[in-house]
């Protein structure tokens, strides 16, 4: 079976260059120094009329933990809502409680406010205290992927996790490795895991076409690149992704 190829996609061009390199899925969000929080509804229709690609929305309210308050689930249903109206093809969320366990209630709550969409669970999954009974959990709840490190700072070093998650889901749900996967390490994470579907980034810096440039103006508070600097997806290393 070819592997699937699912981008994180910071824009709807990012989805352009995702689905030019042959990816067959984009998780399309806005924030993405922050892990990724939900984009705008312009966004995501600019993304779905200039492509065909398969697109899974994240719902995220904001950075940080994935403790949600009543608000911020108020928020979360109010997305999902939009990208039912939108037609998208799945969304991606997780929540858990003060204790690192999944929050079955809420995330149930979700879960049926999404249906037909396609559910994936996000990296929320790899802070969590049991991944093996959280995995368990999901599936109860008709959850159709988990996104996951295998619970390391990277995928490849999340290898013997993900191989037993695989096992252990016997074809029940998806286990998509994700976070650090690259060309140069795709093929020994498929042959160690025996994972179907995988989540990169496959991103380069976008250099701005702007002249006039003002360096000493920072735009956020935790900048990594100068504010004449982008991340884009990049569709050759997407095509790396496939045919490696």
């Amino acid at each position: 079976m070819r592997r699937v190829i699912e981008i994180c996609a910071g824009s709807a061009q990012s989805c352009v260059e995702a689905e030019a390199g042959g990816a067959r899925r984009v998780e399309l969000c806005a924030g993405i120094p922050e892990g990724g929080t939900t984009p705008s509804y312009g966004e995501i229709r600019t993304a779905q009329m200039l492509t065909s690609i398969a697109i899974h929305v994240i719902i995220r309210p904001r950075g940080g933990d994935f403790l949600y308050t009543e608000t911020e689930i108020r928020s979360m249903l109010y997305d999902i809502e939009m990208a039912k109206q939108l037609s998208v093809q799945g969304v991606v969320f997780g929540c858990l409680t003060e204790a690192g366990d999944l929050d079955g209630k809420r995330m149930k709550c979700l879960i049926e406010a999404a249906t037909p969409l396609s559910v994936t669970c996000h990296r929320a999954f790899d802070l969590c205290r049991d991944p093996f009974g959280t995995m368990e959990q999901l599936i109860d709840l008709g959850v159709d992927r988990i996104l996951t490190s295998g619970q390391q700072p990277e995928a490849v070093r999340g290898i013997p996790m993900i191989a037993e998650l695989v096992s252990n889901a016997a074809g029940r749900i998806i286990i998509m490795p994700g976070c650090g996967i690259h060309e140069g390490n795709i093929a020994r994470i498929e042959a160690e895991t025996k994972a179907t579907e995988f989540h990169a980034s496959a991103r380069s810096i976008r250099h701005s076409r702007m002249t006039f440039r003002n360096e000493d103006v920072p735009m956020g508070t935790a900048v990594t690149l100068s504010g004449f600097e982008m991340l884009q997806t990049d569709r050759r290393k997407v095509e790396e992704l496939v045919m490696s």
